[in-house]
């Protein structure tokens, strides 16, 4: 079994930033994608960014060029580097790691943007 621990989240003005963590523990493997998702009340949950265990990246348009993505393989700990965040990014985000046909998520962690 997999867990992901986030952190990271909280209330923010506008045009400012916050970093996510999540820590992944158990069995994890060596080949895998880890990554962000979010859900704003009454919407679906969205694919926000995902970084591959070889560093390849792959992001939503709403995001790109605001957000980074990045993760620690020896720590197996993946991070996202919101900058620039707007209302409209108020969310739940969740950490996701996929891993073969598996997919594991986090509890998830509020993100607050005020404006």
């Amino acid at each position: 079994q997999v867990q992901l621990v986030e952190s990271g989240g909280g209330l923010v003005q506008g045009g400012g930033s916050l970093r996510l963590s999540c820590a992944a523990s158990g069995s994890i493997f060596s080949i895998n994608t880890m990554g962000w998702y979010r859900q704003a009340p009454g919407k679906q949950r969205e694919l926000v960014a995902t970084i591959t265990s070889r560093g390849s990246t792959n992001y939503a348009d709403s995001v790109r060029g605001r957000f980074t993505i990045s993760r620690d393989n020896a720590k197996n700990t993946v991070y996202l580097q919101m900058n620039s965040l707007k209302p409209e990014d108020t969310a739940v985000y969740y950490c996701n790691l996929r891993q073969t046909v598996a997919y594991y998520w986090g509890q998830g962690t509020q993100v607050t943007v005020s404006s």
